[in-house]
């Protein structure tokens, strides 16, 4: 699948998801307002809504940069270790704690479906189902594992010493199906 952003937004649409990116990166969700953006693009907010109707159609193509970039990512640990939980758990892990504030905005609410690409979804959880042998109910309960882990680092509720990585290590262990291709 290409980049979500080529066919269907016009150059100087991803120019505004890209200064959206980083704005939120950058300051997190806060700061995500139209006026900043516009700030940021040097532009009146309003000459935003030629290109977005709303705040929440930016958010969808933040939304949307975030899951074909965790596609990407899970494809490359899956590519390097085939069937291979822990790497994807791994593999999630780093990509979600490099980008926290996209991370939140991706993960804290309701998935905005119809305003995705087609097939997205289901590419980003496309490995991991192949990983736990195309049982939907392991793979989505490693994601859950997974997402629950990343939660709890950002927001530090691990004691201090807490070995994370053997934490991590023992939980996504425990979702590799027995009969996976490793």
């Amino acid at each position: 699948m290409a980049d979500p952003f080529t066919d269907r937004l016009t150059p100087r649409a991803r120019d505004i998801v890209s200064a959206a990116r980083a704005l939120l990166e950058e300051e997190g969700p806060e700061a995500l307002t139209m006026r900043r953006l516009g700030d940021r693009l040097g532009i009146k907010a309003p000459s935003l809504y030629k290109h977005f109707p709303d705040k929440a159609a930016v958010e969808s193509e933040l939304i949307a940069l975030s899951l074909w970039e965790t596609a990407e990512v899970l494809e490359a640990a899956e590519a390097a270790d085939p069937g291979s939980v822990p790497a994807l758990a791994e593999a999630y892990r780093r990509h979600a704690l490099a980008h926290p504030h996209l991370y939140r905005l991706t993960t804290e609410r309701p998935l905005p479906r119809a305003a995705l690409p087609p097939g997205l979804e289901y590419r980003a959880a496309a490995p991991l189902f192949r990983a736990c042998g195309g049982d939907e109910d392991l793979a989505r309960a490693a994601w859950a594992f997974a997402h629950g882990m990343v939660v709890l680092q950002l927001n530090g509720r691990f004691p201090d010493g807490a070995d994370l990585t053997k934490a991590w290590e023992t939980g996504a262990a425990a979702f590799q199906p027995a009969t996976a291709d490793c």
